[in-house]
């Protein structure tokens, strides 16, 4: 009761004209981004960043709430009229949703996604209200070796079990925790990987890489494949629900949300597996549904996978939402950012000098429940702008990718020199552009490089202030029960990952299969 007061003081303050207005235009800019194809809400915020730069940190994080939200429902809605996701998590979401959209029902696919990134995002936000403050209450007990221990966990499992080749996942890790070194040494002052360059000297900005690797890496590699056409845009009109799409939606929002919210408050729990396993739960009820004769042709049932169930659209988007929602727990509570969009919205805090972790809660707790409560109110703003505007987004998908990417770049450059008004910071983004091409081009997955980024100087602290403690003594790091218990647990996924890994891959192929020969069957019908 006592969190649900201190979320009703945040309430309090966020709830003024202008800070209202600051949620808005988040909303409406990160939808603006976010629905432009190829870029999903961890590049719609990082390309946003600089837009916060001039604000007060609470003005600025009422703006960046609304970002986030937007920037998931605009990935939702290219995922659905465009089958072409932002980001992994929106693929189930794509499997159905653009079935719906091609059969003439991309506006239900839409307000299902809509209200079902409502629903979970809402239930999602006061789950993080009740346990990010008792979790931070432990983790002020945590020593440096569990620290450690959980920061291994969080980059290996990020590494190896979220990605398809744990090699490349590691050789992505790698670079990051590379790109972590340069700068001065905390401890003896030395330069390291600087090249002599003297801007080097104060460690990189992770803005600047965000950027770069998210944004000018995908516009570079859409270049290098570019069509001249633009992108095929199912007609989309004004997004409704109907009695029986709410009949046969509710329950796969409440599902999803208790999928998606556990799995995003673990470390590198992410959100794929649990959109995932919401569309196949969703998919095997339904079925269950049509054998015991309650699911017909053209109703609640298992006959309508494949063809543009809305339930395959409700599950998995309430899951991804509550997924997101849960990743603000081990961020805020422990300062551990357990996707691409948490290590932006880290970089964020950093930026204003604010480091997220167990004192975070308690030395500026009015700043933490203000931003609990922005994101709740940037819920309600989601909902209540984008709905009628979305045949509005839907016109935005026509823009010639020429032009659009040719804007991102524009944008992405004039963001990474208000950082430090440096030039330099532009060359940085050229090279951070390039290496992020290579790693599409390779199939290298971009989180681990981020985490290890922004969290490798944080490992390196905890590793040298362990070792201090015990005199250079190694055996420090599995000391502490918990750290002990973390490294089982860290054998155990490892062990356990190619069962699961297979398991999963095979039924995936499955499920699209059958999703590519219904949709064949209904570009035939169309015909």
């Amino acid at each position: 009761m006592e969190n649900l007061g201190l979320l009703a003081d945040g309430l309090a303050a966020a709830l003024t004209p202008m800070n209202l207005l600051y949620a808005a235009v988040g909303v409406l800019l990160g939808t603006f981004v976010g629905v432009l194809p190829g870029i999903g809400p961890a590049m719609a915020i990082a390309l946003l960043l600089p837009v916060t730069f001039g604000l007060e940190p609470t003005q600025a994080f009422i703006m960046f709430a609304g970002l986030y939200y937007g920037g998931m429902y605009g990935g939702s809605t290219t995922s659905i009229l465009l089958n072409t996701p932002g980001e992994s998590a929106s693929v189930m979401t794509a499997l159905e949703g653009n079935l719906m959209a091609r059969a003439g029902r991309g506006a239900q696919a839409l307000a299902t996604a809509a209200v079902g990134s409502f629903v979970a995002g809402t239930i999602g936000t006061l789950l993080v209200a009740m346990f990010a403050p008792a979790l931070a209450d432990v983790a002020v007990e945590i020593g440096a070796p569990s620290y450690f221990a959980l920061m291994v966990l969080a980059l290996v499992m990020t590494a190896t079990v979220l990605g398809a080749s744990p090699l490349r996942g590691l050789l992505s890790l790698f670079v990051g925790l590379t790109i972590g070194l340069v700068g001065l040494d905390l401890n003896t002052g030395q330069p390291r990987l600087t090249f002599g360059v003297t801007q080097l000297v104060d460690r990189l900005d992770i803005v600047v890489v965000a950027v770069g690797i998210f944004a000018v890496g995908e516009a570079l590699w859409v270049a290098a494949h570019l069509r001249r056409k633009p992108a095929r845009v199912v007609p989309v009109g004004q997004p409704w629900l109907g009695r029986n799409d709410l009949r046969r939606s509710w329950r796969p929002w409440l599902r999803g949300t208790a999928y998606g919210f556990p799995f995003g408050a673990l470390p590198a729990g992410g959100a794929e597996l649990p959109t995932f396993l919401s569309y196949v739960t969703e998919r095997r009820l339904a079925k269950r549904a049509t054998l015991k004769g309650r699911g017909t042709g053209a109703g609640p049932g298992g006959d309508e996978f494949g063809k543009g169930a809305i339930e395959g659209v409700a599950g998995p988007e309430a899951a991804n939402n509550a997924s997101a929602a849960g990743m603000l727990v081990p961020m805020l509570a422990l300062g551990l950012p357990v996707t691409a969009t948490a290590s932006v919205m880290l970089s964020a805090l950093q930026g204003y000098g604010i480091q997220p972790g167990p004192q975070l809660m308690t030395e500026h707790a009015d700043m933490v429940w203000t931003l609990l409560a922005s994101l709740l109110i940037g819920n309600v703003l989601l909902l209540v702008l984008n709905l009628p505007l979305a045949p509005l987004w839907a016109r935005l998908l026509r823009i010639p990718r020429p032009q659009l990417y040719a804007g991102i770049l524009f944008f992405a450059c004039l963001g990474a020199y208000a950082t430090n008004l440096d030039p330099f910071d532009i060359a940085l983004l050229l090279v951070f552009g390039l290496l992020g091409m290579a790693m599409r081009r390779f199939g290298l997955p971009v989180l681990p490089l981020i985490l290890g980024v922004i969290l490798g100087p944080l490992m390196e602290t905890k590793l040298r202030e362990a070792l201090t403690i015990s005199g250079g003594d190694p055996a420090i790091l599995w000391s502490e029960p918990l750290a002990i218990a973390i490294y089982v647990v860290l054998l155990l996924v490892l062990v356990t990952r190619p069962l699961l890994s297979r398991w999963r891959s095979r039924t995936e192929s499955r499920i699209v299969a059958e999703a590519h020969e219904a949709e064949a069957v209904t570009e035939g019908a169309q015909r």
